[in-house]
């Protein structure tokens, strides 16, 4: 299919929830066939949580199916690397904050990496864009929009009307709230620091206003422009940012520009809460996400995040996660199944997983299943209406294992090759069969080997009316993860996932 191919004969278009006019509204790329996106990334001062998890898993899915959709994406995360909660930290070990930041960095990329997320097309740091900064406060200085006051530089946000178009607030209800800090020459609690005064062991740069660093709010809207320019497609992030972080980066943005609007779009994911609050470092309220790993599968955790709509809070808790498990061990049970329909050309043996199964020729020819593959980019064209687009893939999966048994070859082909299309956007199915992903090959023949011993012995027990040790042998495999099943064709196993991932 080639990039401007759609998978449905009707003209329906991508329906998306646009935060900045609280409406759905259809998508419009600003140019056609290509689709400019910025999503906040991580500031690097500790390891991720759930909540990190849950906004990149789903702007993972978004930008994953605007490609299916038959769009090319240019997609831009940074990385905030200069902030008071590095330094703090730097403080703290009695380390330069740039070691800090490169230390969580690489956490960071760890662990999307395992939860199989790709890494944006471009990922800038703040300390790389320093000079882009500079130029922007230059250019708000020059218009009228910030003042400076005692090496600091200060966003003036009554001179701009439409301040609060992002978060629907007025500045008088804003100023409620607002207050001057101590150290702070603000001429009006509610404006705010686009380049702050240096201070003794925290990082600098030389600026106009004297030796200093950025603000938060400023590092976004140049890193934003700098790579996307104005009037791109979608700025996304967690919905606690949209203020006033994503509120402020408008205001820069258009008010040093002069153009508008900064981005054409905005998306927001939902708050993750465990315990009934807000998941968040500050209050200790987390699951990191090292703990949720060593007990559950890539799979399952992305499987979770896609049955909540991206818009939606999501309750937390471990028995949901499991449940997941369960739904993956479908998709392991399928990819074992085709597996042992196919001849030996086709199939990859007992590491038979979904890269394998994606590449069967039989699969790779076929046409997808019309049917089940619109309905997918239906759900999926309402605002990434990803619940009901997991439901389709699990339909999906009930009418193949339903062709398997009919003996149907080319339907069961037909299906997977849509089924392909729906996994390129969520990547749910079991990447290895038999053996968990780091098993070798040498690792997988002897454990199936062991395998068989034991069921020989458990045949022998049987033969000999031994029910007792039959039945002790395969309460022991399953223990070990080993599934075992009598058919009409004799004795079958396989390996549950559950027992690569700590259970």
């Amino acid at each position: 299919m080639n990039s401007c191919e759609r998978y449905s004969t009707d003209e329906q278009l991508l329906k998306t929830f646009n935060t900045l006019t609280g409406q759905i509204e259809e998508f419009v790329p600003r140019s056609p066939g290509r689709v400019a996106m910025y999503v906040c990334g991580p500031t690097v001062y500790g390891p991720p949580h759930v909540g990190h998890a849950r906004t990149r898993i789903a702007f993972d899915f978004i930008r994953k199916f605007l490609i299916l959709d038959g769009n090319e994406v240019t997609f831009v995360s940074n990385y905030t690397d200069v902030d008071d909660k590095i330094i703090n930290r730097a403080n703290e070990e009695g380390v330069s904050a740039d070691v800090i930041a490169k230390r969580y960095e690489a956490v960071w990329n760890n662990a999307l990496a395992r939860l199989r997320v790709t890494p944006p097309d471009v990922a800038p740091r703040a300390t790389e864009t320093i000079d882009d900064m500079i130029s922007l406060i230059e250019k708000l200085v020059e218009r009228g929009h910030a003042y400076a006051a005692n090496g600091d530089v200060y966003f003036s946000v009554r001179s701009v009307p439409a301040y609060g178009q992002l978060s629907h607030q007025d500045i008088d209800a804003l100023e409620v709230g607002s207050r001057v800090e101590p150290g702070e020459h603000k001429r009006d609690p509610v404006d705010f620091a686009l380049w702050k005064a240096a201070k003794l062991g925290e990082p600098s740069w030389q600026s106009p206003w004297g030796p200093g660093r950025p603000g938060w709010h400023i590092e976004c809207s140049a890193m934003a422009v700098d790579n996307l320019g104005m009037s791109f497609d979608f700025h996304g992030g967690g919905s606690d940012l949209i203020f006033p972080h994503h509120e402020n980066e408008i205001a820069q943005a258009e008010a040093a520009l002069g153009e508008a609007p900064f981005s054409r779009s905005w998306l927001h994911t939902g708050m993750v809460n465990l315990s009934g609050a807000k998941m968040a470092k500050s209050t200790g309220n987390i699951v990191s996400l090292d703990e949720l790993m060593a007990h559950y599968s890539p799979e399952a955790i992305r499987l979770l995040f896609a049955q909540t709509h991206y818009r939606n809070q999501l309750d937390f808790a471990p028995e949901l996660v499991a449940e997941c498990e369960g739904a993956i061990e479908r998709l392991h049970v399928l990819t074992q199944r085709v597996a042992e329909s196919v001849d030996a050309e086709e199939s990859a043996g007992a590491g038979f997983g979904t890269a394998d199964l994606w590449q069967m020729p039989s699969v790779l020819k076929a046409e997808p299943d019309s049917e089940s593959l619109a309905a997918f980019m239906e759900a999926m064209r309402d605002d990434f209406h990803s619940p009901r687009a997991i439901a389709v893939v699990f339909d999906t999966v009930k009418a193949v294992n339903a062709d398997l048994d009919r003996g149907d070859d080319s339907r069961v082909s037909s299906r997977l090759a849509a089924l392909a299309k729906m996994d390129s956007v969520f990547d749910i199915f079991p990447r290895s069969g038999h053996v968990g992903e780091t098993g070798s090959t040498d690792d997988t023949t002897f454990a199936s080997n062991l395998v068989e011993a034991f069921l020989q012995l458990r045949e022998r027990a049987r033969t000999n009316k031994d029910f007792e040790t039959a039945d002790y042998v395969r309460n022991q495999l399953t223990e070990l993860g080993v599934i075992v099943e009598d058919t009409a064709h004799g004795t079958k196993w396989r390996r549950s996932r559950r027992t690569t991932t700590g259970h």
